[in-house]
């Protein structure tokens, strides 16, 4: 007889597999720090490349007032100042990032965990030989909506069933 939970459970698996899955496995197969560290380099070095376009825009929107006061002004000053910016610009942005890919390599983990707890329930389901098992035999079967996207499936099985 077809077992209705593990049904279930094997179709929210299949489907986490097959989607948040793939991405999540990519996420944890690093430590935390490796992960974060790696994504805020890419930061600094994507924040560089923005400054320089966006600095190097204003110096050509306004290139003629710029040449016109070249010698007038304090270029120690100037530079100072770009570098000023440059810094609190590329420390906010990395700051960001650090927050961001913090918590999303902590939801994948978390993610995948539920994942490989629902694979041992099934794997103890499979085991324990409940394969022919009616649906009342397992106990209540209640499925919660996550918002990353996986559900999970919480069987409360009966105080006989070992696993």
């Amino acid at each position: 007889m077809i077992n209705e939970t593990r049904i279930k459970l094997m179709t929210r698996m299949a489907s986490y597999e097959a989607g948040d899955g793939k991405k999540n496995s990519a996420v944890a197969r690093f430590f935390r720090s490796d992960y974060v560290s790696v994504q805020v380099i890419k930061a600094i070095i994507c924040a560089t490349i923005a400054y320089m376009i966006v600095f190097g825009a204003y110096i050509y929107y306004d290139f003629e007032n710029f040449m016109a006061n070249i010698y007038k002004m304090d270029l120690w000053d100037f530079a100072g100042k770009v570098l000023k910016y440059y810094v609190v610009f590329t420390v906010t942005y990395c700051v960001i990032v650090y927050i961001a890919f913090s918590v999303k390599y902590s939801r994948a983990r978390k993610s995948l965990k539920r994942y490989f707890n629902n694979l041992k329930l099934l794997g103890t389901m499979y085991n324990n030989g409940t394969i022919d098992a009616k649906e009342e035999d397992l106990g209540e079967t209640k499925v919660y909506e996550k918002s990353d996207g996986f559900d999970t499936l919480e069987i409360s099985l009966p105080e006989d069933f070992n696993g």
